[in-house]
């Protein structure tokens, strides 16, 4: 796993456990808290209650059935009461009454306590001892959500009560409070974690993105790739550093492009120079003159040779000290594919090897240099005419397909063997010609591909049907 995702992952935990502590404790305090603030009205509602009843006994004696009036009269009352984002619309309090023994004498809920013993009840037994009462009990023990919640208050001297008023509260009446509250903890604290988070991702892409593209960048530098700057966006530190790897990438490259093709001119020109030397020694002796006429026209062809590869090397070096063109325009490929063909027209008389065309009326352009571009396809066509049999004929076919413009050359000569297709595309890599078995340059393959990559384009050799081989020169329009 690489250094930035392991340091975004445990930073992520971290904030992760941190908000996830902070949520737990938040909601196991807000069901206590909820029914906290609950019997603390229910105390001062007992009490309350407790008073009207010492008042009804002082005056005129306790009367169960105006009690139960009232409660069954507030139980029917049809309201809506909207408390924040709670809607209340029923009467949820009850409340039950018992006598200094614990009998219940009333009861709100159409008397079905009535007669029973609840001195044993912890609210009723504390209150009868002078001491605060309350418990909260379940009518279903199977239901954790029907507990009810008890608060007592003494009717008469707490010392030595009269009896026991105790008010009633179901929990389901508060529970949705509890439930709407745990809904917004989770919602808040996982919007402000899921921001935070997305916030120091975005700082670390925003970072460390940048400096992915440019390990990339180098790579395929390093791979004889010549991939263009990527974009970095803004960021005065990133874009410097990627001005310093590109000032040392033309550093370098200029240091071992003059390296390398002194190396390989001083290679290259050993054996044409020592041929020529030779012939001219000999010339200097007495001989036949078909043999002077021999050693001259080698001195000819050698010095040609010397002077292709010179040609050739210098068209090579305008590429290869290239990352990228220039001033790219938008050309007509057609004709500059109609100007190769006329350039390459007497070359192909010459070797006794027909040109046969398939061009459209129209391409699309394409965006470059049509000076490289002519040159890539003059190779090209040199080629074929330099592997074409004598009296044969070579097939240029230029068409278009989706975004791509692709010219395609076959040729029937013998192909390109086996051993020689993975290097068919190295400098200085070539094979005899059929014109009395000349090697090239081999230069001239090379200088196509070079072409191809500065135009973000391809190019291939593959076998033809029979014989020969089809080079495949595709650009995108």
């Amino acid at each position: 796993m690489r250094l930035t995702r392991l340091t975004l992952l445990i930073i992520a935990l971290i904030i992760g456990s941190g908000f996830y502590l902070l949520v737990r404790r938040q909601l196991d305090e807000v069901e206590p808290q909820t029914f906290q603030a609950t019997e603390e009205t229910l105390v001062d509602t007992a009490h309350l209650l407790a008073s009207f009843v010492e008042a009804d006994l002082e005056s005129e004696g306790f009367d169960p059935d105006r009690f139960d009036a009232a409660f069954q009269g507030a139980k029917s009352r049809v309201f809506k009461a909207r408390i924040y984002r709670h809607l209340k619309q029923n009467v949820g309090l009850g409340a039950y009454i018992t006598d200094s023994k614990g009998i219940v004498i009333f009861d709100s809920n159409n008397g079905s306590l009535v007669g029973t013993d609840m001195s044993k009840a912890r609210d009723v037994h504390l209150c009868l001892q002078g001491k605060y009462g309350a418990r909260s009990s379940r009518d279903d023990e199977n239901n954790p959500s029907s507990s009810v919640l008890y608060v007592a208050a003494p009717i008469g001297d707490p010392s030595s009560p009269w009896g026991v008023l105790s008010v009633s509260k179901p929990q389901s009446d508060v529970l949705p409070i509890v439930r709407k509250r745990r809904s917004e903890i989770w919602w808040g604290t996982g919007l402000i974690g899921g921001g935070i988070l997305f916030l120091v991702a975005a700082v670390f892409v925003w970072q460390y993105r940048p400096i992915g593209l440019l390990t990339e960048y180098a790579r395929a530098i390093e791979q004889g790739a010549r991939p263009d700057m990527p974009k970095l966006g803004a960021g005065r530190e990133v874009n410097t550093l990627a001005h310093a790897l590109q000032s040392m990438r033309e550093s370098l490259e200029g240091r071992r492009y003059a390296e390398r093709y002194v190396q390989t001119l001083t290679h290259e020109m050993k054996s044409p120079l020592a041929a020529i030397r030779g012939a001219a020694e000999l010339l200097h002796e007495d001989m036949p003159t078909e043999d002077r006429h021999r050693f001259m026209a080698n001195i000819r062809a050698e010095s040609s040779r010397a002077e292709r590869l010179l040609n050739r090397l210098l068209e090579l070096s305008a590429l290869e000290g290239r990352s990228q063109l220039d001033n790219p325009e938008d050309v007509d490929f057609l004709e500059i594919t109609k100007r190769a063909l006329a350039q390459a027209q007497p070359m192909a008389e010459l070797a006794s090897v027909e040109i046969i065309t398939k061009l459209p009326a129209s391409v699309e352009p394409v965006r470059g240099d049509a000076f490289i571009l002519r040159a890539a396809v003059t190779n090209l066509l040199e080629n074929a005419i330099d592997f074409s049999p004598a009296g044969d004929s070579i097939l240029v076919e230029l068409r278009t397909e989706v975004d791509d413009l692709i010219l395609t050359i076959e040729d029937r000569g013998p192909g390109v063997p086996d051993y020689a297709k993975s290097r068919i595309f190295e400098r200085f890599f070539s094979l005899r010609h059929l014109e009395a078995g000349r090697k090239g340059t081999g230069l001239g393959l090379t200088l196509v591909k070079e072409a191809v990559d500065l135009h973000h384009g391809s190019i291939t050799l593959d076998a033809a049907e029979p014989s020969g081989t089809v080079a495949t020169l595709t650009l995108p329009v």
